[in-house]
């Protein structure tokens, strides 16, 4: 692994004075992606470690999707990630994702419900071919 990666994955996002993350994407697509990912992982770990902000263990996992997102090869064309082709997580971190996504999804109904619906809809894109 290279350094830039591991120090992506190890390192903390840097957030600023408002809590929201300097990480943003060229891609509307996938910027929208990444805000949809941090919201969520932000209701997980506030229900399940009683924090305020992104325990270490979150904030880790966080970065690893941020990763994942950022080198994932189907760019604006990207489906939800239950609907792609390729499975780019390790297993551990793809069971990590989904046991908060099924736990965070619902709650973004009332927390988020304008990115819960976008979220949504982007579940209706095709995969794209391999």
């Amino acid at each position: 692994m290279n350094t830039t990666a591991h120090s992506i994955l190890t390192d903390p996002v840097p957030t600023v004075a408002t809590g929201t993350s300097l990480v943003a994407f060229s891609n509307l697509r996938l910027n929208r992606e990444w805000k949809t990912m941090e919201a969520m992982m932000k209701i997980h770990c506030r229900d399940h470690h009683n924090t305020t902000s992104l325990c270490a263990e979150c904030q880790g996992l966080l970065n690893y999707a941020n990763v994942r997102l950022d080198r994932c090869r189907f760019g604006e064309v990207k489906p939800t990630c239950a609907k792609c082709p390729v499975h780019c997580y390790q297993k551990t971190r793809r069971e990590q994702i989904r046991g908060m996504m099924r736990y965070a999804g619902p709650r973004m109904l009332w927390e988020h419900p304008i990115m819960s619906l976008r979220h949504w809809l982007d579940g209706f894109r095709k995969a794209p071919e391999i």
